[in-house]
């Protein structure tokens, strides 16, 4: 596992590659929630996470999952893809100055019919299920989230 510094020199100096996870619920929903972490923090954003050094992408979808919504074990395959996206932001995970984070996002949505009790308390502050045209419509909806949808 890298040390922060280590981590910062990665972050510094390469893209990360991330999953994120465009959960919808029975009348279409979209799930989102308030960032704690940056960057990004404070912003209303998709559950997801970076893949891992040598993790598959089939492990780091379960992980991802389990870690930001609480659902363990759910299969890559249940999910549909969405494409490539990139996250540019100015900042980065240790509030370092002049060290930007740049993500390669792969998407994935899927429909969850217990949707009530989804959501990690310590990822998120809050949650919110909203309309993908409420979504898009909010200022506090980060672009990258609002990307999804338009």
């Amino acid at each position: 596992m890298l040390t922060e510094l280590d981590f910062l020199d990665v972050v510094r100096l390469t893209p990360l590659v991330a999953i994120d996870l465009i959960v919808s619920d029975a009348d279409g929903r979209i799930l989102i929630g308030h960032r704690r972490n940056r960057p990004a923090r404070g912003t209303w954003f998709v559950p997801g996470g970076r893949i891992l050094k040598d993790e598959t992408l089939d492990a780091a979808f379960s992980r991802i999952a389990d870690a930001e919504l609480g659902v363990a074990k759910l299969a890559r395959a249940s999910a549909r893809f969405e494409g490539v996206f990139e996250h540019h932001y100015s900042d980065n995970f240790a509030g370092e100055p002049g060290v930007s984070t740049h993500y390669i996002v792969l998407a994935y949505a899927f429909s969850l019919a217990d949707s009530e009790r989804l959501g990690r308390p310590d990822q998120h502050s809050d949650y919110l299920w909203l309309t993908p045209a409420e979504l898009v419509a909010r200022d506090d909806v980060h672009d990258n989230t609002k990307a999804y949808f338009r």
